[in-house]
């Protein structure tokens, strides 16, 4: 009867550790200017399901983002963020989502910029230039 019980609570334990969140919190370079922009970036983050916090901090240009790495990864945020209109370290937004911008949310774009990718779903976030710890494309 004793050996049941403890087979019965470590099979519950095994399905309790299968249900904790995998949260992760990272730091990456985006760029905007004003408050509307920190209020668009979080909310664009914060679209992505498993992301459970966003801050951007308009003098550094930078985002801290929390989420659950068994529901996304750096690579999703990051798109969302260029599709709002935000050149991320990752990912260029594209032209059409830049200019739709507010005037005053209109940040000096790097031409060229080697370190990010255009904006395009499955994009690793590779370059020639850089690889992204993890991404399919640093297996090569």
């Amino acid at each position: 009867m004793i050996k049941k019980v403890l087979n019965l609570a470590f099979l519950m334990l095994i399905g309790i550790s299968g249900v904790v969140a995998q949260n992760q919190t990272v730091k990456f370079g985006v760029n905007g200017k004003c408050d509307m922009c920190k209020s668009r970036i979080e909310k664009a983050a914060l679209s992505v399901e498993g992301v459970s916090n966003a801050n951007w901090d308009k003098e550094s240009k930078i985002a801290e983002i929390t989420f659950d790495s068994s529901k996304t990864d750096m690579h999703k945020i990051q798109f969302a963020i260029a599709e709002a209109g935000h050149d991320t370290d990752m990912h260029i937004a594209k032209d059409e989502n830049y200019n739709k911008l507010p005037s005053c949310c209109r940040y000096t774009r790097t031409v060229g910029n080697q370190n990010a990718a255009e904006s395009t779903p499955g994009n690793s976030g590779c370059t020639r230039h850089k690889k992204v710890s993890g991404a399919s494309c640093c297996n090569k």
